[in-house]
């Protein structure tokens, strides 16, 4: 069976899956929101940026400090990294606990390490891009590579704190029988004035609805030119002028009811589309392929993720297994292969909306090509 549209993947979810709930569509809903990021971040992971990702972080406006915003994905140039295989202590796996098993971490002062944080916890919920500590530089996050009886193997990476890239994910549109969306506007809205803030490259529009890039030199001086090209000089240069406080930001929407595609835009899409450097549109097709092999046509490689959302949205209390922040470890291990082998298919539940022309081929390109950037140079000199 194929699906026309999220909205009727949702009212199928709300029929199937949520029977339990007050609000069935609308718990569909958050889920579909849910599986959106998941999608993201798996997709992310697949392109080889999982040491670079720290997960909702809070950004300081460009130049202005005093106001900051949380996002979902944030990129980050890595300091140092390590990799350490080693027996495995008892559960749950803390900070302090993985600062005394690997003899390389006793150089991250214990003062500053995460409290609260577990990289793995006792019922084997491992966290994404666990941060361990925070100092002057930036961010100290571990993932887990592998976890078994005999081993287990973790990455830690020192990120600098200023990101060469941000994703957020939005759905938008407007929700069945409703003739307004005030809340999907608003929340685009919001959407945009992230994108529009953190970065030191502004746009401009000018009075023949050309969009300009403008961006402050170190001197005091503008440089000015058409959008497109100041972003393409950036991403492919070496200006440490230009790259200084840039960030490259990344829209990722899905539809909210049958109300636009990604030719056709609403509002909320045109808002998006004219602030994020990349906007990405998630499918209707792509994403209803994904809940299909998730859960209405089980695969057998997804089974671990399936079983990890079931015990999720079951109807009792209890921890969620199946977050971008924190899932099952069984499901995550899935979800990386599943995305690795099926990588090709993937990058083809998007279509490109903002940067008309490129392909996600070009986004991946141009994501590596910031990270290889000197940025300590760049941004400590």
């Amino acid at each position: 069976m194929t699906y026309g549209s999220v909205d009727t993947l949702q009212r199928t979810l709300a029929d199937s899956v949520f029977t339990y709930a007050a609000d069935r569509k609308k718990a569909a809903g958050r889920a579909l929101g849910t599986l959106v990021e998941i999608v993201t971040y798996y997709t992310l992971r697949a392109w080889d940026f999982r040491d670079h990702i720290v997960i909702e972080r809070s950004l300081p406006e460009f130049a202005n400090p005093d106001i900051t915003h949380n996002v979902e994905f944030s990129l980050h140039p890595i300091l140092w990294r390590l990799s350490h295989r080693f027996a495995p202590p008892p559960l749950p796996l803390t900070a302090s606990k993985l600062r005394r098993t690997v003899p390389d971490l006793r150089r991250i002062d214990a003062s500053v390490l995460s409290k609260s944080n577990q990289l793995l916890s006792t019922d084997r919920l491992v966290r994404n891009a666990c941060v361990l500590a925070e100092d002057r530089e930036g961010p100290i996050v571990a993932n887990v590579d592998t976890d078994d009886e005999d081993h287990c193997e973790v990455v830690v990476s020192h990120l600098h704190r200023h990101p060469f890239a941000i994703f957020e994910c939005k759905r938008v549109g407007v929700e069945e029988g409703m003739r307004k969306g005030p809340q999907t506007i608003e929340k685009a809205k919001q959407g945009a004035y992230v994108a529009r803030t953190v970065s030191s490259l502004q746009k401009v529009r000018s009075r023949n609805g050309q969009v300009l890039g403008v961006i402050e030199r170190s001197g005091g001086g503008l440089y000015c030119q058409p959008y497109g090209e100041v972003l393409r000089e950036i991403v492919n240069g070496s200006d440490a002028d230009l790259l200084a406080d840039f960030i490259l930001t990344v829209g990722v929407v899905s539809n909210h009811g049958n109300w636009f595609t990604s030719e056709n835009h609403n509002k909320e899409l045109k808002v998006l589309a004219q602030s994020y450097d990349w906007l990405l549109f998630l499918t209707d097709e792509g994403l209803g392929q994904f809940i299909q092999r998730l859960l209405l046509k089980p695969s057998r490689e997804l089974a671990a993720a399936r079983t990890a959302f079931l015990a999720s949205y079951s109807g009792k209390h209890g921890r969620t297994r199946f977050t971008k922040v924190t899932i099952d470890i069984e499901a995550d291990a899935a979800l990386r292969r599943y995305f690795l082998e099926h990588e090709a298919e993937i990058e083809g539940w998007y279509n490109v909306i903002a940067q008309r022309g490129c392909t996600l081929a070009q986004l991946r390109e141009d994501l590596g090509d910031l990270r290889k950037k000197n940025w300590k140079e760049i941004l400590e000199r």
